[in-house]
C-alpha cells in the first residue's frame, strides 16, 4: 500500500490519522493515543503528513520531523473549507491530508521548545499577565518532568547495566 499524504487531528488524548494514497482515496482510518502514533509513524513511507497548527502540533510536528517525515502545519481556517459533511474527527483528519500540499496552502513553521521562553519574555508580545504567568508556570512543570523522565531513564539503565553485569 502506497501511502500519499497523511492527516492527523490531535486530540488531548486521542489522535485520528486518514492516509491516501496517489489517488487521494482514503486508505487508512486509525485512531492512535500519542505513543501508538509515534510508534505508527516511526516507519511509515509517506510523502507528506499534515496537522492543524495548535499548542500540541509543535511537539509531534518535531517528533515526526526526526523520524525523517515532511511535516507541515496549517492553520484551522484554511483547513475548514476541505471538511465534507458533519464534522468529527476522521472527517477533519481526511481534509487536513486533502489540504496539505495544496499549491496556495499557508503554514505555520513549527516552533523549538526553546521559542516559548522567548515568548514569554518579549513585553512586545500582546498577552495579558494571567496568560503570561500561567505560561511561565507551564515552562517550569515542563521543566520539571523533563528532569523527572531523564532521572527515571538513568535509573532504568543503572538497574539494567547492574543485572547484565550479575548475570555475565
Amino acid at each position: 500500500m502506497e501511502l500519499d499524504k497523511v492527516g492527523i487531528d490531535l486530540g488531548k488524548t486521542v489522535f485520528h490519522l486518514v492516509a491516501l494514497n496517489r489517488a487521494g482515496e482514503t486508505v487508512v482510518r486509525k485512531k492512535f493515543s500519542r505513543s501508538q502514533l509515534l510508534r505508527f509513524t516511526v516507519n511509515l513511507n509517506v510523502r507528506v503528513i499534515g496537522m492543524e497548527a495548535c499548542g500540541g502540533a509543535h511537539y509531534v510536528g518535531r517528533v515526526l520531523r526526526d523520524q525523517g517525515h515532511d511535516v507541515r502545519l496549517m492553520p484551522a481556517q484554511y483547513v475548514k473549507p476541505f471538511v465534507k459533511t458533519n464534522k468529527n474527527d476522521f472527517i477533519d483528519a481526511e481534509a487536513i491530508a486533502e489540504a496539505v500540499d495544496r499549491p496556495r496552502m499557508r503554514y505555520v513553521p513549527i516552533k523549538s521548545e526553546g521559542q516559548l521562553p522567548a515568548v514569554l519574555e518579549d513585553a512586545e508580545i500582546m498577552m495579558s499577565e494571567t496568560l503570561r504567568l500561567m505560561l511561565a508556570q507551564l515552562l517550569s512543570e515542563l521543566r520539571q518532568l523533563t528532569n523527572q523522565i531523564v532521572e527515571i531513564d538513568q535509573t532504568i539503565q543503572r538497574g539494567a547495566d547492574e543485572q547484565e553485569a550479575a548475570s555475565g
